[in-house]
């Protein structure tokens, strides 16, 4: 499956889509940088910094 990532908040969020990523890749997944050739897109946002929901 073709997934695609959307990151919003602190260093923590990065790193943490970083290890989504390294998972999904090993499983078999293909991370497309492109919202629009993925299958499925993955929001990781953080609930504690208010801008982040905000971009939402």
């Amino acid at each position: 499956m073709k997934v695609a990532f959307r990151t919003f908040g602190c260093q923590m969020n990065i790193n943490d889509t970083e290890a989504m990523m390294g998972v999904l890749s090993k499983a078999g997944h293909e991370i497309v940088a492109n919202e629009e050739d993925a299958e499925a897109v993955i929001v990781n946002t953080c609930a504690v910094r208010a801008k982040s929901e905000d971009k939402l």
